[in-house]
């Protein structure tokens, strides 16, 4: 081993064990911030939020809590099984012993990730099935059945395979033949891949997984129609959700790009939520859209996928890279599939210390859209909606602080709520 992969190795195993740390710490503070909590409603919420409700919320953070711990654990000692122990080494040296590279240098390459996607995906369904029939199922939020799990899996396995395997294709190919510059070329690929997915995603891919059907309530379809038209927005269509037959959450969002935007509601939320409630929440996703939220994140999206390919693209002509995982490259082959697959593994490693920013960075955005809902609705609807979804989704009121800081893509209710109460003190009754 040289110089170079032996320091490798060393950063590899110092990253993740103080990416460990971390985590194991947060999670901690997180548990004990919310346990010792438990007990009262904070003074903010005692009027609209009742005591079951606060400490259901509770009980499935701490809940979800732990068993993201023995996740987090379980994910670390898999990664260091596929890397360090060996695990695609030897993956990789059953299938060139396959015999599978006299249909091409693609064969194999594909061979390896799709067999490495497989097996990943094995090792991580007792995880899926307990989050979602046992956890889920047991603070109620569940709705599905194993058989309807099940098909969504296949059908996921299928679109996946449909659409990925191609595109993952493209960029093997660009990595074999286009130069030293391939991994312009493959950047480039990747994002036109990216941009079809949000113009095919609501018409073509969502549809095959849930049942979309316009909204038939002519008095909201009035008032959401007048919202958007005040907000300058145009969409193709308001769409309901059948999303009660896989769980009790709630949501609304857009999807599609350009012209092919829809607003869609889970039956869900409009089965929680009044019309003004509805027309707030939806202000609020317009927000996004005003600020340019959606757009900044695309472009955001281009630039580090930019600098991922790049990295990728210098990493992958290092032998140290290969060696420095505990895999031995081929020597009269191709290693390209390898170079993406272990990039795909390490990178998560090293990315998890600055994710705070973008953390930050969507809370502000999502300040942003609140301020824009309340110029555009009665924020009292707005603040009435966010509390029905934090007790409906039974998001606990009493995070701790430096989690928050950490993951938190949107803000705590306490935050939002009291970023809103001078807006509100200052409109007219």
């Amino acid at each position: 081993m040289s110089d170079y992969s032996f320091t490798f190795t060393l950063l590899f195993c110092a990253v993740l064990v103080l990416g460990l740390l971390v985590r194991f710490y947060l999670a901690s503070r997180q548990i004990r911030h919310v346990a010792a909590h438990r007990g009262a409603v904070p003074a903010a919420f005692a009027a609209t939020i009742s005591l079951d409700a606060h400490q259901k919320a509770a009980d499935y953070t701490v809940t979800k809590a732990r068993f993201g711990l023995l996740e987090m654990a379980f994910g670390a000692a898999l990664l260091l099984c596929w890397t360090l122990l060996g695990g695609i080494d030897v993956l990789n040296r059953a299938i060139a012993a396959s015999g599978l590279a006299a249909y091409g240098s693609l064969v194999p390459q594909l061979a390896l990730l799709a067999v490495f996607g497989l097996v990943s995906g094995v090792l991580d369904l007792p995880f899926t099935l307990y989050s979602t029939f046992s956890i889920e199922e047991r603070f109620g939020f569940n709705k599905m059945s194993f058989k309807l799990w099940l098909a969504d899996m296949v059908k996921g396995v299928l679109v996946g395979a449909v659409v990925g395997l191609p595109v993952i294709a493209l960029i093997l190919w660009l990595m074999g033949s286009a130069g030293r510059w391939w991994w312009l070329w493959a950047w480039g690929s990747w994002m036109g891949f990216n941009l079809l997915v949000l113009v095919l995603y609501p018409t073509v891919i969502a549809p095959l997984f849930n049942k979309f059907k316009p909204l038939d309530d002519e008095v909201l379809k009035t008032r959401v129609t007048a919202l958007m038209q005040r907000c300058g927005f145009a969409a193709k269509g308001l769409f309901v959700m059948d999303g009660s037959k896989r769980s009790a959450h709630a949501n609304a969002y857009f999807t599609g790009f350009g012209a092919a935007k829809r607003v869609v509601f889970y039956d869900t939320l409009l089965k929680q939520l009044n019309p003004g409630e509805v027309d707030a929440v939806l202000a609020h996703e317009l927000g996004h859209f005003k600020h340019k939220h959606i757009i900044k994140r695309i472009v955001s999206m281009f630039a580090m996928s930019l600098a991922g390919f790049a990295l990728l693209g210098w990493l992958s002509s290092q032998i140290w890279f290969y060696t420095g995982l505990g895999v031995r490259p081929n020597m009269t082959g191709a290693n390209d599939a390898l170079a993406l697959l272990l990039f795909m593994l390490a990178i998560p490693l090293f990315s998890f210390f600055i994710s705070p920013v973008f953390a930050q960075l969507s809370r502000k955005h999502e300040f942003e859209a609140d301020a824009y809902a309340i110029s555009q609705t009665d924020g009292r609807d707005l603040q009435s909606a966010l509390l029905k979804l934090y007790k409906d989704n039974a998001s606990t009121l009493t995070p701790d602080p430096v989690f928050v800081k950490f993951y938190y893509s949107h803000p705590p209710a306490s935050e939002r709520l009291s970023r809103m109460t001078p807006a509100l003190e200052g409109a007219a009754p």
